[in-house]
């Protein structure tokens, strides 16, 4: 009797804890968030949490044995059936399979379910037991990222302009349709090794810029290169590339965008009079040809001739031409030859090595190796000695040299340009110059103007000095007087744009801001005028006569105007008000 009562305990024992663990169970399940239904095989509901009820809309007196059906459409019924079937059949749970309900309300929700079997002691499925969420909010945000990202994609594939993205190793990871037809970049082939050149002829400009965007992780843009693509040998495209990072701040590569402008660059040559080209000032029809000329040669690998008297800016041309062409993220090198003894000039050239002679304590890279892949600039190549002529010839003619005090060659690859204020033909007739060196030298030849062939120029170069060197001393400069732009019209500027530059730096200087009167000129320049004698003030009546006069060329163009005249438009303005002059009044003066 006592072993009874005690296997009575023990079994209410039991009981209690089975009670507990029911319990248990029961708050756990109507704590979550997520919907719990347990239903017959006919999916009638048998059991439910209160989170049903919520997603649902259905009470619980109504819950109770609700159908699937009564909460969803036809179709989607339909397909719910089969998920159910297919557990009952082989007895392995469904899980995340999503659905559309119908609220009591009328809402649409969209659900992700799982959905196991119940199942008894004999194994038979008795009815089933799900887990259901509501995704609603993440199903709009998919749809909506997923329509954002298809009209991107439209987007992408639309544009003209190429759009290729790459990673930090230098991977194509996109590229739209417009990639294919610029620079042959297929998107079907993707992810591939951005190359550039892969017909033989192009520049490389583009890999050149995202190499310099990935190192430099900062934004190129507007750089415009000629391709010369085998099938596109005359095409000219603006180069733009930036870097990419995700939300995070990380960084994942670059974006390079392509635009052709072979079509926009012709017709800016037909339309458009350039009246500067990179740090080139000039709107003179001698100038337009030299900016013609430099965009023509400049991704040709020749070597180029400048010739032009000193102070014409034959440095900045040959500038240019880097600049504007393949070899523009290259090194640029110069080398005043004129500068420099024989012997200090072939070590400059070429380099020398440890002990080549006194004074040889180490190894000395020369500016041929130092140009490497870039550009050479040899200025006043005129003044070279024999033997310099035969070492630079042999350069150019084979790509390698010897350093000083070394037998071993050296390969190299430099564009060299060549300047000069002197007449090279009539060196070579004289015997002072090499007739083989003077031909390689001068496949191209470009000649520019001295100031006084283009006095167009003048104005705006003084408004660009005046400008320049403004800034330079922190002055405000209204610009110059008539009296001192007709002094400088009238002088023959011997030492060329070098010299204006001089002249409007000291004017600047001693004007100490408001206007460049005729006293902050020189006597040197005042005494060559042709009278010879300092020019005097304009009288009034003059001044009106030729601003009026300046106002109807330019057809009332304040801007215009007033670089003709050499002042601010702030001066003309105040000119304008002070001498009443207005376009009906201008003829009478």
């Amino acid at each position: 009797m006592t072993e009874n009562n005690h296997s009575g305990r023990s079994l209410g024992e039991r009981l209690l804890e089975l009670e507990a663990e029911k319990k248990s169970l029961e708050t756990i399940i109507e704590s979550i968030e997520d919907g719990f239904i347990e239903t017959d095989l006919r999916g009638n509901i048998t059991r439910f949490n209160r989170a049903f009820c919520h997603i649902s809309g259905y009470g619980p007196e109504e819950a109770h044995g609700l159908s699937y059906r009564k909460y969803m459409d036809e179709p989607t019924a339909l397909s719910v059936y089969r998920a159910f079937n297919k557990v009952y059949k082989t007895g392995v749970s469904n899980k995340a399979f999503d659905y559309e309900i119908i609220r009591k309300d009328g809402q649409r929700r969209n659900l992700e379910i799982s959905i196991a079997p119940i199942q008894g002691e004999d194994g038979r499925v008795s009815g089933f037991r799900c887990v259901m969420r509501d995704v609603t909010k993440r199903k709009r945000a998919e749809n909506e990222l997923m329509g954002q990202r298809r009209r991107l994609e439209a987007i992408f594939r639309s544009v003209d302009d190429a759009i290729v993205t790459v990673d930090t190793d230098l991977n194509v990871v996109e590229a739209n349709d417009a990639a294919a037809k610029i620079c042959g970049i297929q998107a079907e082939k993707l992810p591939a090794a951005f190359t550039c050149g892969h017909d033989g002829q192009c520049s490389c400009a583009c890999l050149d810029i995202v190499k310099e965007t990935l190192a430099r992780r900062r934004a190129m843009r507007d750089y415009q290169v000629a391709c010369g693509r085998q099938s596109a040998p005359m095409q000219k495209v603006s180069l733009s590339c930036a870097p990419l990072e995700d939300p995070a701040g990380s960084f994942l590569g670059a974006v390079l965008v392509i635009r052709d402008i072979t079509r926009l660059t012709d017709l800016e040559r037909e339309l458009e009079q350039r009246h500067q080209f990179h740090r080139i000032i000039g709107k003179s029809h001698q100038m337009q040809k030299i900016y013609r000329l430099v965009e023509d040669i400049s991704d040709y690998e020749a070597t180029v001739l400048i010739r032009g008297e000193s102070g014409t800016g034959k440095e900045l041309v040959a500038r240019a031409i880097h600049d504007s062409g393949s070899r523009r993220f290259k090194p640029f090198v110069t080398v005043n030859c004129s500068a420099l003894a024989e012997q200090l000039l072939e070590s400059e050239l070429f380099g020398h090595v440890k002990g080549a002679f006194t004074g040889a304590i180490r190894d000395h890279i020369g500016r041929f190796q130092a140009a490497n892949g870039g550009t050479l600039l040899l200025d006043e190549i005129g003044e070279i000695s024999p033997l310099i002529q035969l070492k630079l010839l042999r350069v150019l003619q084979e790509k390698e040299f010897e350093r000083v005090g070394d037998s071993r060659s050296v390969r190299v690859d430099a564009r060299v340009i060549a300047c000069t204020h002197q007449d090279l033909k009539e060196k070579v007739r004289r015997g002072e110059f090499r007739e083989d060196l003077y031909y390689r030298l001068n496949v191209l030849e470009i000649r520019i103007p001295p100031l006084r062939e283009r006095p167009e120029d003048l104005p705006l170069l003084v408004e660009h000095f005046v400008r320049r060197f403004e800034k330079k001393f922190r002055m405000c400069i209204d610009g110059v007087s008539p009296e001192v732009m007709d002094v400088f019209m009238k002088y023959h500027w011997p030492g060329n744009v070098r010299e204006v530059e001089h002249c409007i730096e000291r004017a600047v200087i001693l004007s100490r801001g408001g206007t460049i009167g005729i006293e902050h000129i020189s006597g040197e320049i005042l005494g060559s005028i042709r009278s010879g004698r300092p020019a005097k003030a304009m009288k009034k009546e003059d001044e009106i006569r030729r601003i009026a006069q300046i106002l109807e060329q330019t057809d009332w163009n304040k801007a215009k105007s007033a670089r003709l005249l050499g002042i601010s438009r702030k001066t003309l303005y105040q000119k304008i008000r002070k001498y009443q002059i207005a376009p009906e009044k201008s003829a009478q003066v």
